[in-house]
Parts: structure tokens; C-alpha cells; sequence
């Protein structure tokens, strides 16, 4: 066999194997990116259950990601895998975030540093939901404390000063977080004045009532008496 025939046959093999690897990781990369999606949605309807089930499912893929692409760096850093990483990153945090439980570290979910502050970054907007959800029933202290980890998670992301080859764009989406942080921060404080002017309200509409219903009899009580003392 010539050196020709030698070099055709080993880069088809080759690249028939990252072919298929590719096709495989994107089939996988989509499900993650589904499964982290429905995750959220059911953690913002609280059914726990069904955000666990789902979360399961995504991490399962995930594993199974990391080991099928260990031969192919190119496809395992390639952009729909890291994304898809970033994705359940995101339903992660924003399912232990918003059940109060502890925040999972990078090593805790076996993803890249860019790809965990990646998704990092995006849960603050799934925060700020879950705020608004509880702020049309409502101020309450449960918002304070989302509000609060917001806050955290943005303080976190501007010591992140690194080129945007090595964080995957995470500096626009580091703005992007302090402008959903700001607008959240209005919203609280403008739903907490309006709670405490409708319980003002409230209150002396109740004093009112009070004085007016007291007033006549009192007016007519004196009058009796009065009729009495000159008979």
C-alpha cells in the first residue's frame, strides 16, 4: 500500500469517527438544553417532583457527554456543548437557589469554570422571575433573600476579568445581570411603598369607620341626657 493509500484511509477513518461523536453529541447537547428548560418550568411551579426527575435526566446526559467526547476536545469545547453545559448549569442553580438550598460548586456538577459562570450568570434572570411571581401576592421576605443571592451571584462576576476567550462572553452577560439586579431592586421597592400606603389606607379607613359610627350615638346619648335633666 502507498503512503497515499495509507494517509486516505487513516484521516476517513478518523474522521468518520469524530462524524459520528459530532452527530451523537448533538442529539445529546439538545436533550440537556430541553431537560434543563423543563426543569426550570416546573421549579417555578414548585413541583419539585418533576424539576428532580428532569434535572436527573439532564445531569445523566451530561456525564455521558464528558465521557463520549474525552478522545474529541474539539467537540467537547465546541459551542453546543458548552452551551448545553451552561443550560443545565443554570437549571442547577436555580432549582438549589430557589429551594434555599446550598449554591453547587463546579466541581459538584462536572463542568468547565466558563460554563458554570456562564449559566451562573443567566440565573439571575430566572431569580428575578421567581421575585415578580412572589411580588403580585406580595412583599415578603422570601423576595428579600432571592433579591439578596442576586446580588451575590453579581458581586462574584465582576472579579471575572478575563478575556472573553476564556470565559465565552461572560463579561456582556455580567452586565447583562447587574441591569436585571437594578430593575428587581425598583420593583421590590416600589411594590414595598405600595404594600405599606394600602395598609395606611386600610387603617384609617378603619378609623374613620370607627368615628363615624361612634359619633351619632354619642351626639344622641347627650341629647337624651339632656332632654332628661330638663324634665
Amino acid at each position: 500500500m502507498d503512503r497515499f493509500s495509507i494517509v486516505s484511509e487513516f484521516v476517513h477513518a478518523e474522521f468518520d469517527a469524530r462524524n459520528q461523536a459530532r452527530d451523537k453529541a448533538l442529539v445529546q447537547a439538545r436533550q440537556v438544553i430541553r431537560f434543563a428548560a423543563q426543569t426550570i418550568r416546573a421549579i417555578h411551579r414548585m413541583d419539585i417532583e418533576e424539576a428532580s426527575h428532569k434535572l436527573g435526566e439532564a445531569k445523566q446526559l451530561v456525564r455521558q457527554l464528558r465521557n463520549d467526547l474525552a478522545d474529541y476536545p474539539e467537540l467537547f469545547y465546541a459551542g453546543y456543548t458548552q452551551d448545553a453545559f451552561k443550560e443545565y448549569v443554570e437549571a442547577e442553580i436555580t432549582t438549589a437557589l430557589i429551594l434555599n438550598q446550598e449554591l453547587p460548586l463546579p466541581s459538584e456538577l462536572d463542568v468547565e469554570p466558563a460554563a458554570y459562570l456562564n449559566g451562573l450568570a443567566e440565573v439571575g434572570g430566572e431569580l428575578r422571575r421567581r421575585c415578580l411571581d412572589i411580588l403580585r401576592k406580595g412583599y415578603s421576605d422570601e423576595a428579600e433573600r432571592l433579591l439578596g443571592l442576586m446580588d451575590e451571584i453579581y458581586a462574584l462576576l465582576i472579579t471575572v476579568d478575563y478575556p472573553d476567550a476564556l470565559t465565552y462572553g461572560l463579561r456582556r452577560k455580567t452586565d447583562l445581570a447587574r441591569g436585571i439586579v437594578e430593575r428587581t431592586r425598583g420593583d421590590m421597592t416600589i411594590s414595598l411603598r405600595e404594600q405599606r400606603l394600602t395598609k395606611a389606607m386600610k387603617e384609617l379607613s378603619l378609623k374613620l369607620d370607627v368615628e363615624f359610627n361612634n359619633g351619632p350615638e354619642t351626639n344622641l346619648t347627650e341629647e337624651e341626657d339632656s332632654e332628661q335633666e330638663n324634665d
